[in-house]
This record gives C-alpha cells, sequence and structure tokens, in this order.
C-alpha cells in the first residue's frame, strides 16, 4: 500500500509508505488525494497531518516510474498539490529525514509545516536538467525570500531544516520540534491548535519581490553561465524564479511547467536522468539478490604505500575503518605516510577538513614492514607494481598468513584476476579493486568477479564500496577490464590521428570542446606516458597483427613521459599542469609521418571526435556481447565517473543513442575504407550490427 490512512480522534494522518524514500508513484498520488476526500468527508476530522513513513517524508518522484505514462497520469503531482491547497480542513505537514524535489514541493502546498531537525531540504531537479516542475520555483521564493531559494534551486545540494527554520523571516516552516521522535506527537497538536484556523494560509498568496530586482537576476545570470556552460537548466532556474517576482502566482507556474517540460526534451536532460538510473542500477548483480550474507569488513590492510597504495589507504581511513599499510622498506613507508598527512594538511588549511578529524584519521593507521601483521585483517588489498610476478609472490604470501574468510583484493588496472586468484588456495575469496588514479578523490571502482570469486565477496565489496562513497562497477575478467580495454582502442585512433596530419594539441582541444575533462594526450602526460608504452610493448608479442601508431613509442625514446618528469607531448613547468606546445614534439611527429610516406591532411573536429568516441562505442559493444559488462549503463558510468567523459552526454553508449546507430555504423563504414586506419576493428561489432538491423537501441 503506497499510503495509508488513520484516525487520530479528530485528526486524519495520512502517510506515505512506498519505501525506500516514499516516492510519489501514481499508487502513493492516489493514496493522498483519497486519504484527502475520506478526511473531508468525516464531520469528526477537524484537520489532517501528512506524513512519511519509514526513513523519509519524501524523496519525490519515484525513479521506477521514470519515462513512463504512470509519471504523468492523474492525479498527477500537481493536481494532489491542488487538492491539498483547497483541502477545506487544515493539513500539516510533518517532515522528517528527506523532503527533496516533489516531497518539498508536496510539503508547500500543505497549510502549515512541522519539521524535525536533521532532515535534508532540496529541490535536486537541476541535477537531472530539470527546473521544479510543481511549483518550487514559485512558492519555495515566497517562504525563504529570493536570494535563499534560488540558490537552493540553482545548486540543487540540500539543506539541514534546522538552519532553514532559523533563517530571519522565514515562513517554510511553523514549528521546528526537538527530536524525530516526538514529531507526530507535535504535528497531532499542532494540527488540532489550528483546526479552527480560517481563512486557511497558502504558500501562493504570499508575496515575492526582490528589492534589487533586474539587477540581482542579471547578478545571479552572471555567476551561474560559467558553471552552467553545458546545461540550460540552471539559467532558466533563475528565469524561472524571477517570474515568480513579476507575474501573477498562476502565470508563473504557467511558465515553469512549459519550460520545465522542455527541458524534459532535452538531450542533456536525458543524459543526466539516464545517469541517475544508471549509478543505482550499476550495484545491482543480475545473480547476487540483495539479501546476499555479507563478510564483516572491520579492519582493512593495503600492500604498497606507494601513491595508489596511500590514495586507497585513504578512503578506508575516511570512512572510520582502521587501515595497515604493509612496505618492504620502512624508507618507501615513511614516504607513503608522509604523502597521506600532505594530502590531509592540505584539506585542513582549504578548510575542507577539521584538525581533530585528520588526527582521528590518522590515528586509525598502522604500518608495517612484516606479512604477519596482516592475518586478522577482514580485506586485504594489493597495491604493488603491474607486473605478474610482482602479484604472484604477493598473494601467495597473502595465502599463507590471511585468515580463512578474508578477502583478498588485488588493484590491477590490467592483468588477469583468474590468474592472480589461482596463485592461492582460496580463488574465492579474490577479487579485482580497481581504484582510480588519485585514488582517494576518483568516484569509480572497477569490482572485477573472477570466474571463482564467492557471492559472499561480491556483495561485501560493493557494500563496502557505497561505504568508502565510490561507484562500484562489476566488470568480468579480460584484459583491461571495462575502461582501460575501451581507452586503448581510443588510444590507437588518437595515435593514427597523429599519422595523418593532426597535432596533439588539435586532437585534444576537439575532444575538449565535445565535453572531455581533457584530451588523449594531455591525459597521457598526467597517467605517464611509460604505462601506456609498456602495455604496447606486451600487445607487440600478445597480438602483433594488431596496428599501432609508432609515434608514442618515439616520444617515450626521448624519456618524454609527461608531466611527472615535466615534458611529454607537452611540456610542464615546474608546479604548473599548464600544457605547453613542444615545436620539437611536433617536429618528431612530422618526420615520422615523412619516414613513413605519409602526406599529410587536413582533419576537422567532428572527423577527430567521431573516431574517438564511436572506438569506445565500438569496443563497448564487444565487451557487453562478451558478457564482461553486464548492462549498457555501467559501461557509461564506468566513463563519466573514471574517464572525464561528459557528463552532459550521458556516456559513450549514451551518446551513441542520441546520436543514433545507424549513423554510428555508417560512420564507421567510411573510417574503415581510411587505408591508415584500422579496418578490421572498425567492422560493426556484431551487437551493435543486430541492434541496427533491428532499429533498437543500447538502451
Amino acid at each position: 500500500m503506497a499510503a495509508t490512512y488513520q484516525a487520530h480522534g479528530d485528526v486524519a494522518v495520512i502517510s506515505l509508505d512506498n519505501p525506500p524514500v516514499n516516492g510519489l508513484g501514481l499508487a502513493t498520488r492516489r493514496g493522498i488525494v483519497d486519504g484527502l476526500a475520506r478526511a473531508q468527508a468525516d464531520a469528526a476530522v477537524k484537520a489532517i497531518v501528512l506524513a512519511g513513513a519509514g526513513k523519509a517524508f519524501s524523496g519525490g518522484a519515484d525513479i521506477k516510474e521514470f519515462g513512463t505514462p504512470k509519471a504523468v497520469q492523474e492525479p498527477n503531482l500537481l493536481s494532489v498539490i491542488s487538492a491539498l491547497e483547497h483541502c477545506t480542513k487544515p493539513v500539516v505537514a510533518a517532515v522528517h529525514s528527506v523532503a527533496m524535489g516533489g516531497g518539498l514541493e508536496l510539503a508547500l502546498g500543505c497549510h502549515y509545516r512541522v519539521t524535525a531537525p536533521g532532515a535534508k531540504i532540496a529541490l535536486p531537479e537541476v541535477k537531472l536538467g530539470l527546473i521544479p516542475g510543481a511549483g518550487g520555483t514559485q512558492r519555495l521564493p515566497r517562504v525563504l525570500g529570493v536570494e535563499a531559494a534560488l540558490n537552493m534551486i540553482v545548486s540543487g545540494e540540500p539543506v539541514k531544516s534546522e538552519m532553514l527554520a532559523a533563517a530571519p523571516g522565514q515562513k517554510l516552516f511553523d514549528k521546528l520540534v526537538a527530536s524525530p521522535e516526538v514529531l507526530m506527537d507535535e504535528a497531532l497538536a499542532f494540527a488540532r491548535s489550528v483546526a479552527g484556523v480560517r481563512p486557511l494560509p497558502m504558500v501562493r498568496k504570499l508575496p515575492c519581490q526582490h528589492p534589487q530586482g533586474d539587477a540581482y537576476f542579471q547578478f545571479a545570470r552572471n555567476m551561474v553561465k560559467g558553471m552552467a556552460r553545458n546545461f540550460p537548466a540552471p539559467l532558466q532556474c533563475i528565469d524561472a524564479v524571477e517570474a515568480a517576482t513579476k507575474k501573477k502566482f498562476a502565470d508563473g507556474m504557467a511558465y515553469e511547467r512549459q519550460h520545465f517540460i522542455n527541458l524534459m526534451m532535452t538531450s542533456e536532460s536525458r543524459a543526466l536522468r539516464h545517469l541517475f538510473v544508471a549509478e543505482r542500477a550499476a550495484s545491482k548483480i543480475p545473480d547476487v539478490p540483495s539479501d546476499t550474507p555479507q563478510r564483516t569488513i572491520r579492519t582493512v590492510a593495503v600492500i604498497g604505500a606507494g601513491t595508489m597504495g596511500g590514495g586507497i589507504a585513504m578512503n578506508f581511513l575516511n570512512a572510520g575503518i582502521p587501515v595497515t599499510i604493509l612496505e618492504m622498506k620502512q624508507e618507501a613507508l615513511d614516504r607513503g605516510i608522509a604523502t597521506i598527512r600532505k594530502n590531509y594538511e592540505a584539506q585542513v588549511k582549504n578548510g575542507k577538513l577539521k584538525a581533530d578529524k585528520y588526527e582521528q584519521r590518522m590515528a586509525l593507521l598502522t604500518t608495517t614492514l612484516s606479512y604477519d601483521d596482516l592475518k586478522e585483517a577482514d580485506l586485504i588489498i594489493e597495491a604493488v607494481f603491474e607486473e605478474i610476478g610482482v602479484k604472484e609472490q604477493v598473494f601467495r604470501q597473502l595465502d599463507a598468513v590471511a585468515r580463512p574468510g578474508a578477502i583478498l583484493a588485488s588493484n590491477t588496472s590490467t592483468l588477469d584476476v583468474n590468474r592472480i586468484a589461482a596463485f592461492t588456495q582460496r580463488p574465492q575469496d579474490v577479487v579485482g579493486l580497481h581504484f582510480f588514479s588519485p585514488a582517494n578523490v576518483m568516484k569509480l571502482l572497477e569490482v572485477v568477479r573472477g570466474d571463482k570469486t564467492a557471492k559472499d565477496v561480491m556483495a561485501t565489496v560493493m557494500a563496502v564500496a557505497r561505504k568508502i562513497r565510490k561507484v562500484a562497477v562489476v566488470s568480468g575478467v579480460c584484459d583491461g577490464f571495462i575502461g582501460n580495454r575501451m581507452i586503448e582502442q581510443y588510444g590507437r585512433q588518437a595515435g593514427f590521428l597523429l599519422d595523418e596530419g593532426c597535432t596533439p594539441s588539435q586532437v585534444d582541444k576537439a575532444i575538449e570542446k565535445f565535453g572531455f575533462a581533457m584530451g588523449p594526450f594531455r591525459m597521457g602526460d598526467l597517467a605517464g606516458n611509460d604505462i601506456g608504452w609498456a602495455i604496447r610493448k606486451r600487445r607487440y608479442v600478445d597480438k602483433p597483427d594488431m596496428k599501432y601508431s609508432r609515434t608514442a613509442d618515439l616520444l617515450c625514446e626521448q624519456g618524454r613521459f609527461g608531466q611527472k618528469v615535466g615534458k611529454g607531448w607537452y611540456d610542464y613547468r615546474p608546479g604548473k599542469r599548464d600544457a605547453i606546445p613542444n615545436a620539437e614534439v611536433e617536429q618528431m611527429i612530422a618526420e615520422h609521418r615523412k619516414s613513413l610516406g605519409i602526406t599529410p591532411r587536413k582533419i576537422d573536429d567532428e572527423e577527430i571526435v567521431q573516431r574517438l568516441v564511436f572506438a569506445l562505442v565500438n569496443e563497448a559493444a564487444r565487451i557487453l556481447e562478451e558478457g564482461i559488462a553486464n548492462k549498457a549503463s555501467d559501461i557509461d558510468v564506468v566513463y563519466i565517473f573514471g574517464y572525464g567523459f561528459p557528463v552532459h552526454r550521458g556516456g559513450p553508449l549514451n551518446y551513441a543513442n542520441e546520436v543514433g546507430l545507424f549513423n554510428v555504423v555508417q560512420a564507421m563504414q567510411r573510417f574503415a575504407r581510411n587505408p591508415l586506419d584500422d579496418a578490421a576493428f572498425w567492422q560493426p561489432a556484431p551487437l551493435l550490427a543486430r541492434l541496427v538491423a533491428d532499429g533498437k537501441t543500447f538502451a
């Protein structure tokens, strides 16, 4: 049942009951309207309390109904709010825990609002590429003031209820109670105290204005414009709030609704809504039920105190989990701990971390030079050099000392997790946990499931990922897993583009204009060009028929490994990350091109972007067909959170859907005719070809 009705003497309580966050699905909306009708028909009922069962008042729209007819079927949210406003008996919203989006708009439609402290209050629609669509831009400024309301609407960030209740002149909350435990009793008492009040107050009737008017809204636009360059919604939030100050309420509502509907149709909003659902779906593993028992993780050990090991350790320290770091030499251990301290001290200096929290986290950290000190750890993560012989030494020693049931994880980015698991007598306990650098910052975590990895291990590490605030995506075992396997094809295309006539800066600028955080050559300099060189050397042996540009090898032979040595595809000044084009590198590329007998041609930005992005798409289709990824949306999540793919495009496969898979394949067929490219690679993956033939998409 999505909403319940219960009489408490002369007060009726309508409780939203749609776990986990009381989403306002069709059944819930009907339950509210039916409850209001029942209360109005009962002469014994003098007032009504609208409450939320469980862990929320309401989190807003029900994501299960996104994009379905149920989302707009009557009574829609606007109709429910109208029914609340026009109820002939006072309606009191009892707000606790969460009131976001439509949930807050629902509360604003009530005559009164009583809140418990600690409730998260927000209109986060802008994060889905939308503006509030059920009166949020028209009502919130009337109860909070224009500036406070606009800040909340444009940012989409939650504010605690007690902060809002304490704001001077606010009319959002009529009462702040002492604690969530007394909320219902206080709401019932408040409802009885206003039972005889007439006329009933409506937010819509409150005035809405700003003393500086046009000047303030122009200032707001100037502030938002730079931050929202790829998204129309933030500026339209400002327009809608301005309409609240200049139009009659009904006209402002119509203005808001039209802009909401228009934004729903934009590719940016579709991308953000896709990612909203995809991020939550990524944690679900088809054959691992949500009630699978989990192993207890009280202590964690990390092997390796380098940049990656230290960053991994910080994730667990931040979550309050004790960590032991193992190194082979004291000097390496000291360097690693110094780096962790430096990272935390920078956070303290910037005001992002309190000094006492810094000390608490460091107090959770212990160090050792002996594997014997890891025997009680519940989860052990190795972050050592990416070479199978080194991994073998580590896992054989772990197998000898780790307690039964401990989870043994490898941070490998490309190596065979099944082979690593076979170095132990407990392959069911081995899993890949591929963190992305810097590990204490990047949100993505690839969870690599070996052939024998136990289901309870998978359930446990996915839960641990949530605890350390990572977005976890499950990958099967293959060379490079999801992300690095795809990026190899992207990098190959970047190399071919140099051979054919591009400069590194031309390629980078084109893909950065498309929306990537950085282009392939700046990314190579950041990661270290020697890493890609090592992978290519392995490929030359493993896959001798695979075609590569050798330009990057020439770069590495000159010792131009990237930012860490101050020179790569670009030059770098000490202490700065600005990429400065280097004439000698461009001359080296031109001479190599000449040695191959290639006459350079002019390549436009569209071709650059299509070759790089569609290379990702084609390899992703192969990954899906092989079952390495569970679903297309998982691949989009990997690329958004791990590789800087533009958020407003929703990931490579969502972007391919937007372009049209037929058009993607047509472009690939053009690329296959290029004699300097890799014709075999550009043969559409079987899955992609089938989807085009059937008129379907990756969705």
